[in-house]
């Protein structure tokens, strides 16, 4: 397939504290797609960035006790620089509360309420005698009337195993979660998404989705099959974008952060433009209908990308393009538990980095992606996989296959000679493992692919096992010459096999093995390309990786804290 436009997305975390991996998950896979395609000549936009209005912001800051837009560029200047530090790279990594995207959400919002696509109506909500305020849904929890789940937030269950959409007003035994208070219902004005038109159109629009995760599209299904409500898209806060200039009389109310987020995707876009000097490219990308948008989410967020987000563009009458694909991961836990700031349980995105290397964790995190299960973060299993996969098989195999060449070649690239039905066994694996990634990575099966490539150089490693150039070059030169010369084109096929995964270590083969440039010049064709320029002189290999310790890593994080406390 040829040149081709996409619009790469992830979820934009709230900038209410550091995130954490499972959170740092969906930037990566994003990322990782994003490098993929970029491998493969395509024209890519990645976009996304930090969340900075809701209910989890003023929590946090009535905690920390700031305004909320400190708290919120806090954090959101914290995530611009361990994205720098995690190889994450985007076209546009912006936030919220920016003047482009209160633009655009406003001016959508009031395109949708003239067209007849959005209406005001009285309701009762809750509201904090106590505390004198009406309460956002993240200010009310209680028992969920779906599942009977305790803990259940005013916008959705927490259950995993039910995970709907709620309103405040249909909790059980609701409180307040600043003061504990049972809230009163009080009258107020509310402007409502008229969300039960499109639920034909979204039917049909999650049929022909081919390429989201099935699960989440069966989600989905049921939800349909349940009935759509109307959705408020406004909210009685101070803290948010205005919503009068979309809607007369709404003043004092700002737009339901649900409603603006997931147009951040745009406005993101247009912001990217905008920086570039040309404010209209945008629409060379939502408006072609040839561009495929690809949205990185955790299972939480699967009814606001495959049903309120397509129900909006729908409603716009505009030529957006719908998602192509959105890829669902279930939750990433913690030795069984989940993430949880405040208990200690998990680790933090900053953390992780004064305990290995960035490669390490995006190496973790995409081989161990919870792809169609909850996936467990254990320190014996990063310890196993650091060790056996990354150690012993990947970097041992390379720095083998290098020293191999300074001792007995100069440092050079040495000759072809005839081949033998191993040889051609491994070109072909060679081969055939580029293939796997692309169909792996084109299906969003980010840990299938990243496991064919560590098979790859396992494969590597037996072929100079079992060949034993060490012994071979005493009695045949030219035939030890041939096994390290395709020893090196597995190490050239890895560097780009490795280049959407592991950027670091992936630049670093690169430039070992004596290629100029950048590996994006050479582009993912290079991993079939079975050629090397002999003689081509190689740097002084250093060992790729290094193993880790269990018991040191786990005290080591102790230390962390301890000195962050």
């Amino acid at each position: 397939m040829g040149y081709m436009k996409w619009i790469i997305t992830a979820a934009w975390p709230y900038v209410n504290t550091i995130p954490h991996l499972g959170t740092f998950l969906q930037l990566l896979t994003g990322d990782v797609f994003a490098r993929y395609r970029r491998l493969k000549g395509d024209e890519v936009l990645y976009v996304s960035g930090s969340d900075a209005h809701g209910t989890p912001i003023l929590i946090a800051a009535e905690k920390e006790k700031l305004a909320p837009e400190e708290i919120a560029f806090k954090y959101h200047n914290e995530c611009l620089r361990l994205l720098k530090d995690w190889r994450i790279q985007f076209d546009n990594y912006t936030i919220t509360h920016n003047p482009t995207h209160f633009k655009f959400c406003q001016e959508f919002y009031r395109r949708l309420y003239e067209k007849g696509y959005i209406y005001a109506e009285k309701s009762l909500q809750t509201y904090c005698e106590r505390e004198g305020r009406f309460l956002p849904d993240r200010y009310v929890e209680g028992t969920c009337p779906y599942c009977g789940s305790p803990g259940a937030r005013g916008d959705q269950c927490t259950n995993p195993a039910c995970e709907r959409l709620l309103t405040p007003t249909e909790l059980i035994n609701p409180y307040c979660v600043t003061c504990k208070s049972t809230p009163v219902l009080k009258e107020t004005v509310h402007w409502y998404f008229d969300l039960p038109r499109f639920a034909e159109r979204l039917r049909k629009f999650l049929k022909a989705n081919k390429h989201s995760t099935e699960s989440a599209k069966e989600f989905c299904f049921k939800i349909l099959d349940e009935g759509l409500k109307p959705r408020p898209v406004t909210r009685d806060l101070k803290w948010g974008i205005p919503a009068e200039p979309a809607f007369e009389g709404a003043r004092n109310k700002v737009l339901y952060v649900w409603a603006e987020a997931v147009l951040g995707y745009i406005s993101a876009t247009i912001e990217w433009a905008e920086k570039r000097g040309n404010p209209e490219a945008w629409k060379d990308f939502w408006f072609d209908p040839e561009t495929r948008t690809v949205f990185c989410i955790g299972k939480d967020n699967t009814i606001f990308h495959l049903i309120i987000f397509p129900a909006l563009l729908m409603a716009s009458e505009e030529p957006y393009v719908l998602p192509y694909a959105v890829t669902v991961t279930e939750f990433l836990m913690y030795e069984n538990k989940p993430f949880s700031k405040s208990k200690g349980i998990g680790i933090w995105a900053d953390e992780a980095l004064k305990l290995a290397p960035a490669d390490y964790w995006r190496f973790i995190l995409i081989v161990n992606r919870p792809e169609t299960r909850d996936t467990n973060f254990t320190w014996e299993d990063f310890v196993e996989r650091v060790n056996g996969e990354l150690n012993d098989n990947l970097g041992n195999f390379i720095h083998r296959t290098l020293t191999f060449i300074h001792r007995y070649f100069q440092g050079r690239i040495p000759p072809l000679d005839s081949l033998d039905s191993d040889d051609r066994e491994i070109l072909d694996a060679i081969n055939s493992t580029a293939h796997l990634e692309e169909e792996l990575l084109d299906s969003f099966r980010f840990k299938d692919a990243l496991e064919a490539v560590l098979s790859l150089s396992r494969k590597g490693n037996a072929y100079l096992s079992l060949r034993e150039p060490w012994h071979l070059v005493k009695t045949d030169r030219a035939a030890a010459a041939t096994v390290l010369h395709i020893s090196s084109l597995i190490v050239k096929a890895l560097a780009v096999l490795l280049a959407p995964f592991m950027p670091e270590t992936s630049d670093k083969i690169w430039k070992t093995l004596g290629f100029p440039g950048s590996i994006y010049e050479a582009g993912f064709s290079a991993a079939y390309d079975l050629s090397l320029p002999v003689g081509q002189m190689i740097q002084n290999p250093v060992p790729l990786f290094s193993k880790v310790d269990a018991k040191e890593l786990s005290k080591r994080l102790k230390v962390i804290r301890s000195k962050q406390a």
